[in-house]
């Protein structure tokens, strides 16, 4: 069937750029484990200290030693929900402060460069080139018969922002763990200033376990002695688990209290990302901030408000309290200024609103869907009721996307699309974009698998509207239907319940036909290559009349990374 998908579209590749970076990131990309490897290492799991020992060995081969990272400072944090966000919040807390900050985070949405920041922005095109080969070619200097290999994509990056910020002297550096925690790469640090664990999920199931208690075991592997560290509210057994890893390791373990607590006066802090999760990201992020102020002698702590009664902060909770502060003026700044693209993004482009969020965990699709939910019901509805409503989502790796699916049902998507991550066909210009992962024809087959979920779990719902014609199955959706009339030939109920659903092979063509030519970033879909099947041409009717067209983008940060690429070109800048 994927097959079939690709000889049906055709879509033209884009040509190779001469920017000072792209030789470096093409280089780069050739250290992804391929798909066939990573399945070797999900099987075999190996040892996984000795992960970290390779990656020491890899650290020493590019002229660094272990002991030079404690240099920096380091915040580090883990957790399976916002941690990307909470590691923003901090960043830009401290960096009100007037501090010189370095942050590691991943993946990236549309450049590599995203994943090294300094002082809230993305190393430039000349820096990322000066440090990729000022690394690569140490190690490849320094092979042996014993040390033959080069480190991954992830280790040889991480390798990689650990020069950038000691050559670039930061004063601090937020470093986000890539996959876990105890086994991750960059748990070579040893004396973070400070620890933090976000919201815990079930996630990459394959490499950390499959109950909250086994990631949580993986999750406090970060905690170091004598290192404090901070959690927010968690189910009782996984926050069990992180006290008896703290107490094993004798870190001293906080629980952050609710963000409430820290607006009184009846003043709300004002938050720069959209949505009620962020709070406890928001709240995550004080600790941090204030603890590494703390321990690093600095000034402008913000004044702790009326102590517990002794022993109270343990009253029913396996982990103490830690103390509220009025926050500093300097942190309420921190917190309203935090951007953090593809995460509660609203792009508004006219007609056509793009609501964008990287959620790919059962909590925060959840998450993602009161925050959909709220954004599009706050907008003003069109005079005469026309709103199209449009889901396009993918998943990617061992994620359970009928769980996902499930959850998006409650915003009634009059059309839902799927298309994998790429933003062409081809991808061999866009080296930023390319995934050696994945091939085009596994993540096409994963996009009808998707599909027909959707179509599944919409009759599973409660029925069909009688006005409509059953769902088509997947495959007769990439066929034309001659033998079936048009949908919505008679008035439509307000939201229908079979929302139609198209696969298309790659993000371009996807974004041309939910836009089509309303959104002055994107050309309008053209007749060459089109879309074969009668929902598609029905569909273009809808969307161009509509005078509202609001989208939901989610599943997967990857899939958002795309989206921002075609919608915002200056990111790529």
């Amino acid at each position: 069937m994927a097959e079939e998908m690709l000889s049906t579209w055709v879509a033209a590749g884009t040509t190779e750029g001469t920017e000072p970076d792209g030789d470096a990131i093409r280089t780069l990309n050739t250290l992804q484990t391929n798909a066939s490897y990573l399945e070797q290492v999900k099987r075999e799991r190996g040892d996984p200290q000795a992960q970290l020992e390779a990656m020491r060995g890899f650290l020493e081969r590019s002229g660094l030693k272990v002991e030079d990272l404690d240099r920096l400072n380091i915040i580090h944090v883990t957790g399976t929900k916002g941690k990307g966000s909470a590691c923003a919040f901090t960043e830009c807390i401290l960096r009100s402060y007037g501090l010189k900050t370095g942050f590691y985070s991943s993946p990236h949405l549309v450049q590599v460069r995203e994943r090294i920041r300094i002082n809230g922005q993305p190393i430039s095109k000349e820096l990322f080139s000066k440090y990729f080969w000022l690394v690569y070619n140490r190690l490849e200097e320094t092979k042996d018969p014993a040390h033959a290999s080069m480190p991954a994509y992830f280790r040889f990056l991480t390798i990689m922002a650990f020069h950038v910020f000691l050559q670039e002297k930061v004063d601090l550096a937020v470093v986000e763990v890539g996959i876990g925690g105890a086994y991750d790469c960059t748990n070579i640090i040893r004396a973070p200033v400070v620890c933090g664990v976000s919201s815990l999920g079930i996630d990459h199931t394959s490499i950390l376990g499959d109950t909250m208690e086994k990631i949580a075991w993986q999750k406090g592997g970060i905690f170091k002695p004598g290192v404090p560290a901070f959690t927010v509210a968690q189910p009782e057994r996984p926050l069990e688990v992180l006290r008896d890893r703290a107490q094993e390791r004798e870190c001293p373990l906080y629980l952050c209290p609710e963000l409430d607590a820290f607006e009184g006066d009846h003043r709300a802090l004002e938050l720069g990302l959209a949505g009620a999760h962020q709070r406890s990201n928001a709240a995550l992020a004080l600790q941090l901030a204030r603890t590494w102020l703390q321990r690093r002698g600095c000034w402008g702590l913000g004044e702790l408000k009326e102590e517990a009664l002794p022993g109270a902060e343990l009253a029913g909770r396996p982990v103490p309290l830690a103390p509220t502060f009025q926050p500093t003026d300097a942190m309420i700044q921190g917190l309203r200024d935090t951007e953090w693209l593809g995460r509660t993004q609203v792009l508004p482009r006219g007609p056509v609103m793009w609501y964008l969020d990287g959620a790919h965990t059962t909590s925060s699709v959840q998450a993602c869907v009161r925050w959909f939910r709220q954004a599009a019901l706050n907008q003003e509805k069109p005079h005469d009721g026309s709103e199209v409503r449009v889901l396009l989502f993918n998943a990617t790796g061992d994620r359970d996307t009928a769980a996902l699916l499930k959850l998006l049902l409650p915003c009634h998507f009059d059309y839902a699309v799927f298309c994998p991550n790429f933003t062409e066909v081809s991808v061999a210009g866009n080296a930023d974009q390319q995934n050696f992962n994945v091939t085009l024809e596994n993540a096409l087959t994963r996009c009808l698998e998707n599909q027909r979920t959707w179509t599944r779990l919409l009759e599973e719902k409660g029925g069909q509207d009688p006005w409509l014609p059953a769902p088509l199955r997947a495959g007769g959706l990439l066929q034309p239907a001659t033998t079936r009339g048009t949908l919505l030939l008679v008035p439509p109920a307000p939201r229908p319940l079979n929302s139609p659903s198209l696969v298309f092979p790659c993000l371009a063509q996807a974004l041309r036909w939910v836009a089509q030519g309303r959104d002055p970033q994107l050309a309008a879909p053209t007749a060459v290559g089109a879309h074969p099947h009668p929902v598609a041409s029905s569909g273009a009717v809808l969307l161009r009349e509509a005078a509202a067209v609001r989208v939901l983008v989610t599943g997967s940060l990857h899939l958002v990374g795309g989206v921002l690429r075609l919608l915002d070109p200056t990111l790529s800048q």
